[in-house]
């Protein structure tokens, strides 16, 4: 009876999918870190995390690790939204102060700027998120009904 109760119940919203939590394929361990800022695979560290710029690829080349359960949202955007945010308000407010060029002169400098800065941040904060989620596996909320 107290197997019964332990057991978790299937979940619905995952369809075909397995969650993270059943992964009991023997690898060494990766460093998250490490492995989510060079685009690399949460589990092994080797093989890659992307297929394209920001498309997740469906499973580690290496390890072959189902990426089924990878969801990163808005997490990632809003990180470099605040970074960058926080970098190009800062020098375009000292410009303004010090110089006091032309408002031609912002657009000039501060958009092709913050492009190049957020686009490398952007995959570098996913794929860390990504490997953050593998290493606590995180997963949908689900109600525990069993108290």
């Amino acid at each position: 009876m107290a197997e019964a109760a332990r057991k978790q119940p299937p979940l619905p919203f995952l369809g075909d999918r397995k969650p993270m939590s059943q992964d009991r394929a023997p690898h060494t361990p990766a460093d998250p870190a490490k492995a989510g800022l060079r685009g690399r695979c949460p589990r092994c560290g080797e093989g890659r995390l992307f297929s394209g710029f920001l498309t997740v690829a469906p499973r580690c080349t290496n390890c072959d690790l189902d990426y089924a359960f990878i969801d990163s949202g808005d997490g990632p955007a809003v990180f470099v939204i605040l970074i960058i945010g926080f970098i190009v308000v800062g020098l375009a407010l000292w410009l303004e102060v010090t110089v006091g060029p032309p408002l031609w002169v912002h657009f000039l400098l501060w958009l092709p700027l913050t492009l190049i800065l957020s686009l490398p941040l952007l995959r570098s904060l996913k794929g860390l998120m990504i490997a953050l989620q593998y290493k606590h596996r995180a997963s949908e909320g689900r109600l525990d009904l069993d108290r």
